[in-house]
């Protein structure tokens, strides 16, 4: 089997982040549609799996925050392009806002929304996971954070 037919799941990291019962959204451009996503991104090679949940966080919202626990693993593959993301979405709470942070290409704003205002946005969702997640949340909380490690070679004994 060549390297080209290896199935491989993109890896991605988004962030449910709560303050004052409303949840940080960011609106962003794919394909030239305007979508609604939690702040997320692609994990980086090399890269933890909780410092790319705070580096796509700042980088799309302007928010710094602290992880604090785990929602959920999530396998989806899109029926548009065929392409599977394993997305691992963590809890993390607000630390602070750099308003003067520029936002990544394609995010056109950070917004809070109430789970009711997510519910009737008429901006549609980038995925399935977006909603599912917030669900799962909102029914199950967080796990903690020891169930997720970044394990670096090489291991003391």
């Amino acid at each position: 089997m060549s390297e080209r037919e290896i199935w491989k799941p993109d890896v991605t990291v988004a962030a449910i982040v709560e303050q004052e019962g409303r949840f940080l959204f960011i609106e962003e451009r794919v394909r030239g549609q305007l979508v609604l996503n939690q702040p997320a991104g692609h994990l980086e090679s090399g890269e933890s799996l909780v410092d790319a949940l705070v580096r796509e966080t700042l980088e799309e919202s302007g928010w710094h925050v602290a992880p604090t626990g785990l929602v959920g693993i999530y396998l989806w593959t899109s029926p548009v392009d065929g392409v599977s993301f394993m997305r691992v979405t963590l809890a993390a709470k607000p630390v602070r806002h750099d308003p003067t942070r520029s936002l990544d290409n394609g995010i056109e704003r950070a917004l809070w929304l109430h789970p009711d205002e997510l519910a009737a946005h008429p901006v549609p969702h980038r995925s399935p996971m977006v909603a599912h997640s917030l669900r799962d949340y909102l029914a199950n909380g967080a796990g903690p954070m020891d169930r997720l490690q970044h394990v670096r070679f090489p291991v003391a004994p």
